[in-house]
């Protein structure tokens, strides 16, 4: 993996979102999940044009500070988030992306004053996955801007089975939310199914593998 590579890789994905067929006009953030890669991948991307990097680990993001801190590359955290690990990292993080939970937004608030975060919603009911119902995502805003948080919008992570038809009821449903919330950030969709998240208005995909290759064996 070098520069060039991943460099042809984000062209490939920017020239099929702006392929794809939707009645939105703004443009779609990439971030770089480069979790799971040692720090080298975070130069490379970086060197390819990726300004926006994701992490989902808090140990693993406070190994990488030093290539972090050189670089400033924007860190997105998009794992889920325990509140033992929050001041360890906050930091090194940009944008909270999976706070789920009052709790969590509480203590965002106390490490970051003004933190930008997106509220993650569960919309494909499965237990193996993190976020709040949508019936409570406006309760969990409600909270974490009277914290002093600065809410940008939503994220979910679609069906695991990859049902296209179940992934596009998750997908609209939360850019409903966020038109329905006045928020501004619909951040969905990853390296399997980021066209189809776009074409539902997501304005921020995720993306791994797709950019740079497996990820290594833990």
């Amino acid at each position: 993996m070098n520069a060039s590579s991943v460099g042809e890789q984000l062209a490939m994905v920017r020239a099929r979102i702006d392929a794809v067929d939707r009645r939105w006009t703004h443009a779609v953030e990439v971030v770089a999940v480069t979790k799971g890669f040692g720090p080298d991948v975070i130069e490379v991307a970086f060197e390819a044009g990726c300004r926006c990097i994701g992490e989902n680990y808090a140990q693993e993001l406070a190994g990488k500070r030093v290539v972090i801190e050189r670089l400033g590359p924007h860190v997105h955290f998009i794992g889920h988030l325990q509140s033992n690990k929050v001041r360890r990292i906050a930091p090194l993080v940009g944008v909270w992306e999976t706070v789920d939970r009052a709790s969590i937004a509480t203590e965002i608030a106390r490490r970051s004053t003004g933190a930008r975060v997106l509220i993650q919603v569960n919309t494909t009911a499965e237990e193996s996955k993190s976020g709040c119902p949508p019936e409570g995502v406006a309760a969990v805003v409600d909270h974490a801007r009277r914290a002093g948080l600065d809410i940008a919008g939503l994220m979910t992570i679609g069906p695991t089975d990859g049902d296209a038809d179940r992934t596009t009821r998750a997908f609209v449903q939360t850019r409903t939310l966020v038109d329905e919330l006045g928020l501004d950030v619909c951040s969905m969709g990853m390296s399997a199914d980021y066209e189809l998240a776009v074409s539902c208005g997501s304005t921020e995909v995720r993306l791994g593998s797709i950019l740079f290759g497996p990820r290594p064996p833990a």
